[in-house]
């Protein structure tokens, strides 16, 4: 079986080490929890269905990492110290971070518009949403939901005057 499932990942991940690699962990996943398999299939396509998610898991930590090839004559030592400046830092500077807390606030208070929006009732949310968030046109709403166009703004209306007020009690007021 072994030979197969390394036939399988190297045609997926096209590098030997990583394929023995991902065929390993698969093999061990299977003898570590030998009660996970029900027999309601082979064991071959068992395993061929881990080693599928270990193959994705090979090649999202590729994506992740950058190779760096030696130039012929090239150290290891020599490729590492062009990669730093004399005092020790980088050459390429990091990427911004952005503003941190800026991002976690923006985090916070779609929590509390969410939990908001849980108040309301659930037609009015729901237009609310297709409105605002998937930016529907009012032909589209009215005739998925089967609203006439007045109905439709009187919803909107509602909803967005309980939003506001929500807000203003939840989110608004903690910062003051």
């Amino acid at each position: 079986m072994r030979p197969v499932l390394l036939r399988f990942a190297l045609l997926q991940l096209r590098n030997q080490a990583l394929a023995e690699d991902a065929v390993q962990e698969a093999l061990l996943a299977v003898l570590e929890k030998p009660d996970s398999f029900a027999g309601q299939s082979s064991l071959r396509t068992y395993v061929t269905g881990i080693l599928k998610y270990k193959i994705i898991d090979c090649l999202r930590a590729s994506n992740k990492e950058v190779s760096l090839q030696l130039e012929d004559g090239e150290s290891e030592a020599d490729l590492i110290d062009s990669l730093f400046k004399q005092d020790g830092h980088t050459i390429e500077q990091p990427r911004a971070w952005g503003n941190p807390d800026a991002t976690l606030e923006q985090k916070d208070f779609f929590r509390v518009l969410e939990v908001c929006l849980e108040k309301l009732p659930a037609q009015t949310a729901r237009v609310f949403m297709m409105r605002e968030w998937l930016d529907l046109e009012t032909e589209e709403i009215c005739k998925e939901l089967s609203l006439t166009t007045s109905n439709l703004w009187v919803l909107l209306y509602r909803a967005r005057l309980r939003l506001r007020e929500c807000l203003d009690l939840n989110w608004f007021a903690n910062k003051i």
